[in-house]
């Protein structure tokens, strides 16, 4: 044999042998069912290997192989990067397989597409992605992801999560730090004995065969309940700016000195109007107040990501030239313009979402998500929401309350907690008289009063036109048929933070006819019709983030010839997740008053705690859709 047939005959053993892997590694067929129940897409492979070879000097290698499912798991391809000026993308390449592990189709870097990381919504941007532009013709397929990168900046060092997200199983998953740099390398194992997480050295963790996790109502925050690492460095660079991190006193001095010092000059002018507007104000809590609507009235939200790895606020003077700022930006000029009035108010970094999320305590490093502005008061604080041009000073309601966040002080930073809703707060009044004729039609009249946590409803209803408005009504109060609403009007008390709704109605048909009787729901504008859904086998613990308490009052007025043949017994139910009270008393013969009180505990829950949380929601959606027997006289 030639030597020039035999290397052919090589070549081609070796062409085989890898294309053979290939296929047998990337078939679909293959994956162990456990790891497709309840999956949309399944981590087949992802090796994250960081090296940090100096204080500026990050290298990033990760190899990620997904196989996609349906159409739902196509989010969790993960074949994309984010990088800037600081970061240089040296390899990046992906190859996309069949069910059957055949290839489909090859990317190179040139062939990713490059894209505005908030395309649509910036008008500063200097952050940008790379991701492959792929619409699948077949389910399932499979995602081969090769990436390396170098970084200038040390402050972001990933988390690893080996469970991504519900729905979402875990055949093998590591991560490996090298520290070939002299600085202190820290790092906080969460969750990690619950799966069986491998630690193979310091920095060195693996995870294999973790099935999907199911979505359960109720559920705590994701990250509280899976298993993940985070690390940081105590001593980093960001934009060729280097910081300590001992502690969060440390490295909220940090962020005072390098990403917000400087920043907070305003022009004389503006001083001027802004002495001008609080002369007359005789607490420093009316000058805020004062401060705050004038900022609401002179600026925008837009999102800003420009420079410091969108950690520095614009400054105060270019948010006041422009009228617009992201929330980093116009937290930091809401509090210039509290500076010249004197009053003390701290930047502040938060996880903004309806979700509940803390700052880790524990451990300090970039987190959070959000700025806002805390004002000391007393013993606590009042947080402002500088994004939010219509929300009353000092409601964050729904999005940062109840947690641990970060204030920025010149000597530091601090640990604090936001105000917590409690249920007593978080009351929805509503009073009603309604009016039946003989033929069950029904006029009504209706006032909701709401506070707390339930005043955020505003938002929705003064941003939509009336007819928006209408259909939610109607969607509301479904169990009407053929309503028509013939007036709505609003009224947002923002010094008490109580919104109120007037609204009037009439229906046609609403008690149900049977002979020479009438079936009539008395509970016509507040009924709980949604039950927490079933689980044979509730595998988290629940968690109710915020109580409310909603009590109604309906005057019903009756017609001479109808008479009350039948009412519902009252009923009371008392628990550790709240009560319910309902009761229908008869004032005169034309005159019936039904009154109703559901109060739900905030409160953290064990998962056989659910079954009696569930049954107790389902008791109250029957009592709400008792009925009354009326007769015809």
């Amino acid at each position: 044999m030639s030597t020039t047939t035999l290397f052919r005959s090589i070549f081609l053993i070796l062409f085989f042998s890898i294309n053979t892997f290939a296929q047998d590694t990337y078939q679909a067929l293959l994956i162990d069912s456990d790891l497709k129940k309840n999956a949309n897409a399944i981590i087949r492979s992802s090796h994250t290997e960081i090296t940090i070879d100096a204080k500026d000097k990050l290298i990033t290698n990760q190899k990620r192989a997904v196989t996609v499912l349906n159409k739902y798991g196509q989010k969790h391809e993960g074949a994309y990067v984010y990088y800037d000026d600081s970061k240089s993308i040296k390899t990046l390449e992906a190859v996309i397989y069949d069910a059957f592990g055949k290839e489909v189709k090859k990317y190179k870097k040139r062939d990713f597409l490059d894209v505005s990381v908030a395309d649509g919504i910036s008008i500063f941007n200097d952050n940008r992605a790379k991701r492959i532009d792929y619409t699948p013709s077949a389910y399932p397929y499979t995602i081969v992801f090769n990436l390396e990168t170098v970084s200038t900046n040390t402050a972001f060092l990933p988390q690893w999560y080996p469970i991504e997200g519900y729905h979402l199983s875990t055949e093998q998953s590591s991560v490996k730090i090298i520290n070939n740099s002299e600085i202190q390398l820290s790092y906080k194992e969460t969750n990690l004995d619950s799966f069986k997480i491998e630690k193979k050295s310091e920095f060195y963790y693996e995870a294999k065969n973790i099935p999907a996790i199911n979505y359960e109502a109720y559920s705590p925050s994701f990250t509280e309940t899976v298993p993940s690492v985070k690390f940081a460095l105590k001593q980093f660079s960001m934009e060729s700016v280097e910081g300590e991190n001992k502690d969060w006193n440390e490295f909220g001095k940090w962020i005072n000195d390098k990403l917000i010092a400087g920043t907070q000059e305003l022009p004389e002018t503006v001083k001027l109007e802004i002495l001008n507007l609080t002369a007359d104000a005789k607490t420093p809590l009316e000058k805020a107040k004062i401060v705050y609507n004038y900022m609401q009235n002179k600026t925008r939200y837009i999102s800003v990501q420009i420079g410091i790895g969108g950690w520095k606020p614009m400054l105060a003077s270019d948010v006041d030239r422009l009228g617009y700022g992201d929330c980093k930006g116009l937290s930091n000029y809401t509090k210039a313009l509290l500076d010249v009035v004197g009053v003390q108010s701290y930047y502040t970094i938060v996880y903004g979402d309806s979700d509940i999320r803390d700052i880790d305590t524990s451990f300090s490093s970039l987190q959070g998500n959000h700025a806002i502005l805390s004002i000391p008061d007393n013993n606590s604080y009042i947080t402002l929401e500088c994004t939010d041009q219509t929300v009353p000073f000092g409601y964050n309601a729904n999005f940062t309350d109840d947690r641990d966040v970060l204030i920025v002080t010149p000597t530091g930073g601090q640990i604090v907690h936001t105000k917590a809703y409690e249920t007593n707060e978080n009351s929805q009044v509503t009073n009603a008289t309604v009016n039946l004729d003989n033929s069950g039609s029904i006029i009504a009249e209706i006032n909701i009063k709401s506070k707390g946590t339930q005043y955020s409803k505003y938002r929705r209803l003064e941003a939509q036109t009336e007819k928006e408005n209408i259909l939610d009504y109607k969607d509301n109060f479904d169990g009407i048929n053929n309503i028509q609403i013939t007036n709505l009007l609003f009224n947002n008390n923002k010094d008490n933070i109580e919104f109120e709704e007037q609204i009037a109605l009439n229906a046609k048909n609403y008690a149900k006819k049977v002979g020479n009787r009438l079936l009539f729901e008395p509970n016509l504008f507040n009924k709980s019709k949604k039950i927490p859904p079933k689980y044979a086998n509730r595998k988290l613990p629940f968690k109710i983030n915020r109580g409310f308490i909603d009590t109604d009052q309906y005057t019903i007025i009756l017609p001479e010839n109808l008479k009350i043949e039948a009412l519902q017994e009252d009923v009371t139910i008392k628990n550790k997740f709240g009560s319910y009270q309902f009761s229908i008393t008869k004032n005169n013969e034309n005159t019936l008053v039904y009154n109703r009180k559901l109060i739900i505990n905030k409160g953290d829950f064990s998962k056989e705690d659910y079954k009696a949380y569930r049954l107790f929601r389902a008791e109250v959606a029957k009592h709400d859709a008792s009925k009354i027997v009326l007769q015809t006289i």
